[in-house]
């Protein structure tokens, strides 16, 4: 019962909302748009950083530093955009990855007096938490907790309907239109490389939101917190749920933080105790963090085989035009 308990708690924990929102502006992005964007993480760390610090270092009202964040994180956008965006995917692709491993080890290696290294920023939820209605526990949450995942899932929905409203309109189409022939739109009269940016930027910006989110549940942020792997299983995610489809992302970034909150319970459970299930020369307990991962990968390899374009998606969705 406790599995269970716990596995549906991480399906709507923080963790959860935050690894939604960066999913969902991953999937305007390569979902709707085609851009191969492999530094999302960096994309993330700006936003939380710039947050962070503003309200930390600078201390700016709440509104204001959740201002800073966004705005870092759409000029970010535009530097990489502007030299990428009118040459062929693959350079967004190199420049995005490499950006988001610099981005990561400038914030833990310089400017010591604002970023902290690599212990990171703390100490800036004060405002937030001040106008936290919940005063007791809810839903075995705690209220601080519960308060952060209900501005997080907000915010989840909120992007959901607006991306929504968004690809139902002409801009979207036009966006859908550049990632299956971006030369047809071209000679129709639309300027793509300006979508293109339109497009990266909003991703950014989505994905920035989750940084937010992250930073607020952890009251800390930390280099560490946005590393390669995070990108990578933010793709993971959105194939998985579906590329090009406005719950595809959620229902990914659900399904595989629960299924790994699921296997790791199952897997600590098996490996402790005087007499465990599985014996210490097979696997520890110290090992389940790293299992966990290599069974959820075979469960994505089979889905991947059987069936590539994730649970709601389309195959012609993930057959990209990277001219």
């Amino acid at each position: 019962m406790d599995i269970i308990t716990g596995t549906l708690s991480a399906a709507v924990s923080v963790q959860a909302a935050y690894f939604c929102l960066a999913a969902i502006g991953l999937n305007v992005q390569f979902g709707y748009a085609g851009l191969l964007n492999f530094g999302q993480a960096g994309f993330l760390a700006v936003g939380a950083y710039g947050f962070a610090v503003a309200v930390a270092s600078f201390e700016l009202p709440f509104f204001a530093a959740v201002a800073v964040g966004l705005g870092c994180t759409a000029l970010l956008a535009l530097l990489l955009g502007i030299p990428t965006l009118r040459l062929r995917a693959d350079y967004l692709a190199i420049a995005t990855i490499a950006a988001a491993e610099v981005i990561r080890l400038f914030f833990g290696a310089t400017f010591r007096e604002y970023f902290k290294g690599r212990d990171g920023v703390s100490g800036f939820t004060a405002d937030f938490q001040s106008v936290n209605p919940f005063d007791s526990s809810v839903l075995g949450f705690r209220p601080g907790e519960f308060w952060v995942m209900v501005v997080g899932w907000t915010l989840v929905v909120l992007s959901s309907v607006f991306v929504w409203l968004l690809m139902r309109s002409p801009w979207g189409r036009i966006m859908k239109g550049i990632r299956e022939d971006e030369d047809a739109v071209r000679s129709l009269g639309k300027n793509v490389y300006s979508y293109k940016m339109q497009a990266l930027v909003l991703g950014g910006l989505i994905g920035a939101l989750g940084g937010l989110v992250l930073a607020l549940g952890q009251n800390s942020v930390q280099p560490d917190n946005f590393n390669a792997d995070l990108t990578f299983i933010v793709y993971t995610m959105l194939i998985l749920g579906g590329a090009a489809r406005i719950f595809g992302p959620i229902f990914g970034a659900i399904v595989f933080w629960a299924a790994l909150s699921f296997i790791g319970a199952v897997l600590t459970k098996l490996t402790r105790g005087d007499d465990p299930f599985i014996p210490s020369w097979l696997m520890t307990d110290n090992q389940v963090g790293s299992v966990r991962f290599m069974v959820v990968g075979l469960c994505l390899m089979a889905l991947m085989i059987f069936r590539p374009q994730g649970v709601f998606g389309d195959r012609k969705e993930i057959a990209l035009d990277a001219r």
